[in-house]
Parts: structure tokens; C-alpha cells; sequence
């Protein structure tokens, strides 16, 4: 014969996650690094969207080879945009579908504009394809700067 089910034990409510006061949960987000959406920027090349700051200290991740924007205001103003939209986040661009429909395979791992709008002056475009690189632009169009 088989012994009765045991009863749960009684609900302990010291043991319950309560939900953090309002206090600690203003204090956790005052602590995240202070950062304005209005200082990112997108690369009209690759899209993939950083401060300007990490722009100029830096330089594009993927680009910076032919764009030398590090520590380059002038270049970062050109070869990049502050008008883009959507946001992707990539941590495998090689394996991701994603990064395959967006064109974005081969790039290094970050988060990329769906969209980059702007105009890229043609002494860039040329520095592109000298890299190697077809300039596609990234603002929806679809159609190659000649």
C-alpha cells in the first residue's frame, strides 16, 4: 500500500522574491554607464552603430583600414551618420541569418543600423573599392553609388 502524498511545505513568505524597492531599482539604473543616444553614430560603410567618442578613439571596427577615422573628426563626420534606423545586435555575424540579410557577414561581432541614411562623398566610395569593398548603400535603396 502505498504511503498518502505529503503535503507541500507551508509558504514561507521571507523566502519570496519580493520585488526591490523603488529606491534600489532607481539607485541600479543611475549606476549604468551615462551614455546619449544622441552621441552614436552609424558607419555608412559597414552600419555598425558606437559613440562618437569610440569612433575617434578607436576607429569603425570593420573599416577602419581604409577610413582611418581614428582620432580623424573630420572623417568620422564624413564616412559616418548620426540619422540611421533599427538596431541589431550580432554576436556570431558568421553563423547568423540575420547578418546574412543584412549583409553583415565577415564583420565583427556589435550591434548595426537596419538602416544608415546619408551621403558618402566619392573619394570614400573609391577608398572602399580599392579595399575591396563593393560600396552598397545601407539607407534602403539598394542601389550602388556610381
Amino acid at each position: 500500500m502505498k504511503p498518502p502524498p505529503s503535503d507541500p511545505p507551508p509558504f514561507n513568505c521571507t523566502q519570496a522574491a519580493l520585488p526591490e524597492p523603488k529606491e534600489t531599482q532607481a539607485r541600479k539604473i543611475s549606476e549604468l554607464p551615462k551614455m546619449s543616444l544622441r552621441s552614436l553614430r552609424a558607419c555608412m560603410i559597414c552600419s555598425i552603430v558606437q559613440p562618437q567618442a569610440k569612433f575617434s578613439r578607436e576607429g569603425c571596427p570593420n573599416c577602419e583600414e581604409f577610413l582611418e577615422l581614428r582620432h580623424n573628426g573630420d572623417a568620422i563626420a564624413e564616412a559616418t551618420s548620426s540619422v540611421f534606423e533599427g538596431l541589431i545586435t550580432l554576436a556570431d555575424p558568421e553563423n547568423s541569418w540575420v547578418a546574412k540579410w543584412q549583409r553583415l557577414q565577415g564583420y565583427a561581432p556589435g550591434t548595426y543600423a537596419v538602416k544608415v541614411v546619408g551621403v558618402l562623398p566619392e573619394e570614400v566610395i573609391a577608398a572602399a573599392e580599392n579595399a575591396g569593398i563593393k560600396y552598397i548603400p545601407r539607407d534602403g535603396s539598394g542601389e550602388v553609388e556610381q
